[in-house]
């Protein structure tokens, strides 16, 4: 049998109010919505830490420039 409790209906009331409610709502309740959503934000960021790639992308195409000026000035003296 069927839960009768509307569970997608507080889900769907909770990010409303999370995600909007410091715009329609009064601003003493209005605010623990803000409140709420940066900590949210700051626990999601949180979780992923800043990417950095092992290796350095562009050191190839930099030697290669380098080793074209240095031929460029020991051409022309």
């Amino acid at each position: 049998m069927r839960s009768k409790f509307p569970f997608a209906l507080i889900l769907l009331l909770g990010l409303i109010y999370v995600g909007f409610g410091d715009q329609f709502l009064p601003s003493a309740i209005g605010r623990y919505s803000l409140q709420t959503r940066s900590a949210i934000d700051t626990a999601l960021v949180g979780l992923f830490p800043a990417w950095r790639p092992k290796t350095n992308p562009h050191k190839r195409t930099n030697d290669a420039i380098d080793r074209v000026e240095k031929q460029g000035k020991s051409a022309n003296p």
